[in-house]
């Protein structure tokens, strides 16, 4: 790969973590569109896995509620498993631009939900029943295109969580899905050492940007560059429908 791929690719890596320490956004989601158009899909979605696990991981330790939500969204969580599976298989027999224009019209979905906010509430009842389709689709989902976050993020904010339950029940779901999906990755030929190596190095400007977006949180309007950024990432996913 060329160097200035490379250094794009860090670029984008770095901008994903401090919109995130920021923003609090999805980090593949925000990742991915930078890494697309310089690597290409299938090694974007490998070099997102330890960051996106790694830029997560400390909410889910430090969230709290971890058995009571681990318990609550259980057939959620073990939902993701098999579609991931599906998701993969679908990866390996659909063309790559049908993938990638998959991942257009997901991060579309996931800005656009995000900008209008539909006041949409789920009673525990409907919660229940729709765990399992939300959890397979999900994986289906992160499977194909690398993106963890729908239709997870609509269904959790239907839930009127409180912030920290929120958080911990998206951040379980992406460190699981991120583990799966290495193992998924790696046993179908997808994810090669170099490109591991590469997911490892990549943890260091994740870490490193979401670190500095933390810092630069309390002197930014947040709401304007969350705004701002999911603008970005609708004109992103448009794009990508168009390439």
């Amino acid at each position: 790969m060329e160097a200035s791929l490379l250094l794009l690719a860090g670029i984008g890596l770095f901008l994903a973590g401090v919109l995130k320490g920021v923003t609090g956004l999805g980090y593949s989601s925000c990742a991915l569109p930078f890494l697309v158009g310089s690597v290409g899909l299938k090694p974007a979605m490998v070099l997102i896995l330890l960051p996106a696990m790694a830029t997560n991981i400390t909410v889910t330790v430090t969230a709290g509620h971890f058995a009571e939500t681990a318990k609550r969204f259980s057939r959620l969580y073990v939902a993701i498993l098999p579609g991931i599976a599906v998701g993969l298989l679908l990866l390996a027999w659909l063309p790559q631009s049908v993938a990638v224009r998959s991942l257009g019209v997901v991060i579309l979905a996931y800005s656009t939900l995000s900008l209008v906010r539909p006041d949409f509430v789920l009673s525990r009842k409907s919660e229940r029943r729709l765990q399992v389709p939300a959890g397979f689709a999900n994986g289906v989902i992160a499977g194909l295109t690398g993106s963890q976050v729908m239709p997870l993020f609509p269904f959790m904010m239907a839930l009127e969580l409180d912030s920290n339950r929120l958080m911990q029940a998206i951040n379980l779901a992406v460190t699981l899905t991120s583990a799966i999906l290495a193992i998924g990755l790696f046993s179908t030929g997808v994810m090669t050492p170099e490109l591991a190596l590469g997911s490892v190095i990549a943890v260091a400007p994740a870490i490193g940007g979401a670190n500095l977006g933390a810092r630069l949180r309390s002197h930014v309007s947040v709401s304007r560059l969350k705004t701002i950024v999911l603008m970005t990432l609708f004109g992103s996913g448009v794009l990508m429908l168009l390439r």
